[in-house]
This record gives structure tokens, sequence and C-alpha cells, in this order.
């Protein structure tokens, strides 16, 4: 039996997730557990760049555990755990560091693009040294692939440039990653046609607590001033496009039609559109609920992941710490 590629991710615990996060990230790495071995982790150690309030953290943890397990992921299967319950990571990042030159660091885009919002003396180390460990992340666990946009193909390339340098410096002793580049994501536009993004304000979250929520935002959406009688352009439309990513094929194409032969309003897109979000993402936000409310099961899960993944780890660090003259870990 040929054994499966291991592939990694890490999910930064941010709060209850909207639909570009599902569309772009979470529903393609579900999908993966069925072609790779899949390693996911809660990356609590990067959020702790940008948040202070630990009971925060937590509850984010636990929201996006239960995120991944509502939506279909399978934990016997793929390993699911929170990056903070491998220490081992962080003592590879240190061993990357050490090989590692500043000028690499301030290549990194998001380090640059921190410099742009203020002053270099207000960032943290923290901040700085977030490629290291973003790489110690992926090198730790022998990851094969790590699937990524095009838009953060750089991550990847910095963890191989990482692991060339230990390797060229003590032997041969760090697997290099592949990117895995995912096909190309639709653009999942804001309520307000920008992008979606939570630094705009302008989501929708998938767990809402019922479609007359969904719709209360889904009304927010902009339109034009067309009237309902007025053909109009479905391939401009923001609600269509939305439509499409939670509706069958034959409902968007009647949509579509509708649209282009008039007497079909956006009040009526709107509806459509708030009980397609209902129908689709209903059944999941009862399983989310419900895991919430069993905070100790998610902990198990993420004890059990992180059990699994720890075991891998420590015979990486276990291999960096011979080749560099420490001693084995005890």
């Amino acid at each position: 039996m040929t054994r499966r590629l291991r592939a990694l991710s890490g999910i930064k615990p941010t709060g209850t997730p909207h639909l570009g996060n599902y569309f772009g990230m979470i529903q393609p790495a579900i999908a993966l557990q069925e072609t790779h071995e899949a390693f996911y982790f809660v990356a609590d150690y990067h959020a702790l760049t940008t948040g202070r309030d630990p009971a925060v953290l937590r509850r984010a943890s636990h929201e996006i555990t239960a995120t991944f397990l509502a939506l279909g992921l399978d934990p016997a299967g793929a390993v699911f755990f929170r990056q903070s319950d491998v220490p081992e990571v962080l003592e590879l990042a240190w061993q990357l560091a050490c090989v590692t030159n500043m000028g690499l660091l301030q290549r990194a885009h998001a380090y640059k693009a921190a410099l742009e919002k203020g002053d270099a003396n207000e960032l943290s180390a923290g901040t700085f040294f977030y490629p290291v460990l973003m790489a110690s992340d992926i090198l730790a666990y022998d990851s094969a692939v790590v699937p990524v946009g095009r838009d953060q193909l750089q991550h990847i390339e910095m963890a191989q440039d990482m692991a060339g340098h230990l390797n060229a410096a003590y032997g041969n002793v760090l697997r290099r990653p592949e990117a895995l580049v995912r096909a190309e994501v639709p653009t999942v536009p804001g309520i307000d046609d920008r992008k979606m993004s939570k630094s705009y304000g302008n989501t929708i979250d998938i767990f809402l607590p019922s479609e007359k929520a969904f719709l209360k935002v889904v009304k927010q959406i902009k339109t034009d001033s067309k009237g309902v009688d007025e053909p109009k352009d479905p391939e401009v439309s923001t609600l269509v496009a939305l439509y499409r990513l939670v509706a069958s094929r034959e409902q968007s194409d009647d949509m579509a039609a509708r649209y282009r032969a008039g007497g079909y309003g956006y009040g009526h897109a709107k509806d459509a559109l708030g009980k397609a979000l209902e129908a689709h993402f209903g059944p999941a936000r009862e399983r989310y609920n419900a895991l919430l409310a069993r905070p100790d099961e998610l902990d198990d899960v993420l004890a059990q992941g992180a059990k699994r993944a720890r075991a891998v780890a420590r015979e990486v660090v276990g291999r960096v710490r011979e080749k560099v003259g420490l001693r084995a870990l005890p």
C-alpha cells in the first residue's frame, strides 16, 4: 500500500469564521484528509503576536476546533491539535533561528506590511520572528506538502531556505517541504462589494443563528438602483456570486436567468440567498453549538491529536539535537 504524503495546515484562532474563510481555506483543508495524511493545528502561539486576552484565545481555540469537526473533519484520521501542546516546535524554531540571517526575515511580506502600518520600534520581536516559528511548524512534522494560495508561497519558500541552511551546516536532517498550490478558489465578495475580510467589517459569518439572522446581513448587501422589472446582469451581482457558492448549479442558473429576464428584484435574490445560506450551514451550526457546549470533548480531541503530532516532532527534533551536538531528549 502506497503511503500518503503528509500535508500540514495551520489555522489561526480568530473567532467565528466567515464565508471567505470557509471557501478559501476550511473547505479545501477538510477535503485534503481524503487524499493525504493530514496534520492540522490551531496556531495559538502565532495568535499571541496580536492578542492579549487569554480567555478570548482559549475560547477561539475551541471555536475553530468545533468548526472543523462540525464541517466534516475526522479526528480519527486527520491529526488535529493545538500548536502549544507540542513545545518541541519552539526548540526547532531556535535551531532554525541560529542558521537564519536577518536579511531573510526582513524580506518577509508580513514584516514589511507591519512596518508600513507603524513605527518599527512598536513591532514585537514575535512579529519579526514569526516566519521562523512558521517554518518550524512545517519542518517539525516532516511535512511533504503544505497547501497554500499563491499569495502565501513565500512562507513555504522561507521554510525551504531555513531547512536548507540547517542541512548545509549539519548534514541532511530536515525534510524539504513543497508547496501544494491550491486550485484558484473563488474570491468571496463582502456585503460592500470588496473582498470579504474581517478587517473591512463586511463579512457573513457561517454560523449565524437562523435564516432570519442570515437574511438580516444579506439585506445589507449593496445593489444598484434597477427596479424589479428591469433586466439585470448576473455576472456583476454580489448576490448571484454568493448564491453560486451555496446553492446548486440548477438553482444558480435559474437565478441568473431570472436576472436577465426581468421581473425579479434584488429583494427576491436576497430572500433566496438567505434561505440557501441556512440550508448550507444550518445542520453544521447545530453540530457546532453542540460541540461548543462540551469543551472537555474538544480538549480530548486536541490532546489526542497532540499526542500523535508530538511523537513525530520529538523524532524530528531528536535528529536535529544529535546533528548539532546536543544530548538526546530525555
